[in-house]
């Protein structure tokens, strides 16, 4: 019988589904009133389900994807490990999110090692609660599992996004990392990270995060189109909202993020578990944990309490994590030997540290790795390398950078077999010589006081001293769109950005609509260097009075390079977007 106070009662697609500790604890009382089946294996042990269109586990080398959902994230930065930040996340989650998933599989952590006893594949049959020696076991995920991350800024994230909507996201994320075919999907999970302040699937009060495929049915507004294959991704939303219901100091003092990464670790075993929901293991034994995945069985168990949530030690950080269940121990498991999983191959790629180099300077590192089974020779790979760089299948990173900046490279060595490993560091190019000749403010008319575009090139009407829209100082400002009607209006600027400067580009936006909606971008304003989008404001941005937006074009250093704002309106109701006080400062 289903448990009444589960936040998936009613709401099928919520696999995995983490309650809140109230809810938890509503959920186990209801759970204790109720008579226990007479159940050979016991009431918790998984059992296998078949199969989703051939997928019942991740049995290859996990390649997890954050994507940033919605510009309420803020201005992206980057720190010193190579890792996105945001000036809308004050937790600090992102960066952590990201590291988290680099350091699974590594510094010998056994936390993940759980995963091993599960498998798929046609030696397994439906219902098997034990793998045969010839499945498809999932293997350790040696050298981390992070694929790469994207600030998906082109519009702001729903208030209240539905199972559908995250659905579409994740499907979007696939074809913009490259995933393009099911093969390339096959052991991808996409994790859609909302941000602080939105309440996606109405998450609030009742529960933490699930996660689900994009061809499930039941999602609420029902299942995503893709061409791509199928797509497991997760709903996670910016639980520290939900403060110690989501886990907040659950394991340490204050643990701000303890709950944050419980939560994303949870949703990964399970998903590696039971990747297409519930073609994977899941129990079916008909007492009050049916339905439930291996993370849901021992979820909220208290830190000090056999097989409670602890701190884990992996390469270069410590989180905190709980347990999932086991049921070649028929326990809850904060740690577990590597078991079934060794059947496979296990790559290990070496990781080299972080790498700095300046732009014109030739480079050569050298990438190392190894593998359990003897006589393979690896292929390596790599993304995110700085431009001018590029890699040979033996592992040499060679080539002369040509722009500033700092990447996050993701190097993986893959054997004959088809195992892999990866391993990610930083990257930065600093400027040729690392000194500004030229320092200053670099663009022409930035407060358009002058009263004519030069050396803007505006659409006619932009430039413009009327009241209607106030200045942010002066008396003259760029006034995009506010027709009502369809309208497309551009603002652009070449300037040369000298080499050996940092530079910024910044200026004021004030955005005033007649939309009504709070979920849909009908007008939109996009903000670019050269052909690359700096961000995308709607309507759904609009506020009183300007922000000062601001944006890091150092990479582009000893370059000459457009600026462009394109505002385009559709048929009714006016958008205006109101630019002033341009600036871009070299130093």
């Amino acid at each position: 019988m289903a448990n009444p106070y589960s936040p998936a009662y009613q709401h099928p697609y919520r696999h995995g589904v983490v309650p809140t500790l109230q809810q938890h604890a509503k959920m186990k009382s209801w759970a204790a009133s109720q008579a226990s089946p007479s159940i050979a294996t016991g009431p918790q042990t998984l059992s296998y389900g078949g199969g989703v269109d051939g997928i019942g586990v991740q049995s290859g080398h996990s390649k997890v994807y954050l994507v940033f959902y919605g510009t309420q994230w803020g201005t992206q930065s980057t720190n010193s490990s190579g890792d996105m930040t945001f000036s809308g996340d004050s937790a600090g989650a992102a960066p952590v999110a990201q590291k988290m998933f680099k350091d699974i599989g590594t510094g010998n952590e056994l936390w993940s090692a759980d995963l091993t006893q599960w498998c798929d594949g046609p030696n397994v049959a439906s219902g098997a609660t034990s793998c045969p020696s010839n499945a498809n076991f999932i293997p350790y995920q040696s050298g981390g599992v992070l694929a790469g991350a994207w600030y998906d800024n082109s519009a702001a994230s729903p208030s209240a996004a539905t199972g559908h909507q995250l659905g579409v996201e994740a499907v979007k994320a696939a074809s913009h990392f490259g995933n393009t075919t099911a093969a390339s999907n096959r052991d991808a999970y996409y994790v859609i990270l909302s941000p602080h302040g939105t309440n996606p699937d109405n998450y609030q009060n009742q529960y933490c995060a699930w996660h689900d495929w994009n061809g499930d049915t039941t999602l609420t507004g029902g299942a995503a189109t893709s061409t791509v294959g199928d797509v497991a991704f997760s709903n996670q939303p910016y639980n520290i909202d939900s403060g110690a219901g989501c886990g907040v100091g659950f394991v340490n003092s204050p643990g701000t993020l303890d709950g944050w990464t419980m939560t994303l670790g949870h949703e990964w075993q399970e998903m590696m578990s039971d990747q297409n929901p519930a073609g994977g293991w899941t129990n079916r034994t008909g007492s009050s944990y049916n339905g439930q995945e291996n993370s849901d069985e021992c979820a909220w168990i208290s830190p000090g309490s056999a097989g409670g949530a602890a701190n884990i030690t992996m390469g270069t950080g410590t989180f905190a994590e709980q347990a999932s269940w086991s049921n070649d121990t028929n326990a809850c498991a904060i740690t577990h030997p590597i078991v079934g999983g060794t059947t496979g191959n296990t790559v290990i790629v070496n990781n080299p540290g972080n790498q700095s180099s300046t732009v014109g300077t030739a480079v050569s590192l050298q990438l190392t790795g190894s593998d359990s089974a003897s006589g393979q020779t690896l292929t390596y790979t790599a993304t995110g390398l700085p431009a001018g760089l590029s890699i040979s299948s033996s592992g040499q990173i060679s080539g002369t950078p040509t722009t500033a900046g700092t990447s996050s490279v993701t190097v993986t060595a893959k054997d004959s077999t088809g195992a892999s490993g990866t391993t990610s560091f930083s990257w930065t190019v600093s400027s040729t010589g690392g000194t500004c000749a030229t320092p200053g403010q670099k663009l022409g008319n930035p407060g358009f006081e002058t009263g004519t575009a030069s050396p803007w090139t505006a659409s006619t009407g932009v430039i413009d001293n009327s009241t209607g829209e106030p200045a942010h100082s002066g008396s003259w400002k760029a006034w995009l769109n506010g027709y009502g009607s369809t309208h497309t209006d551009t603002l652009s600027q070449s300037v040369t950005i000298p080499a050996g400067c940092s530079a910024t580009f910044s200026f004021y936006l004030h955005i005033d609509t007649a939309e009504t909606t709070t979920t849909s971008a009908y007008d939109k304003l996009t903000v670019q260097v050269g052909t690359a989008t700096l961000a995308t404001y709607s309507n759904l941005n609009a506020a009183s009075g300007y922000v000062l937006k601001s944006f890091n074009l150092s990479s582009y250093a000893g370059q000459t390079v457009t600026l462009k704002f394109t505002g385009t309106e559709d048929s009714s109701l006016q958008t205006s977007f109101v630019v002033d006080d341009t600036a871009l400062n070299a130093a």
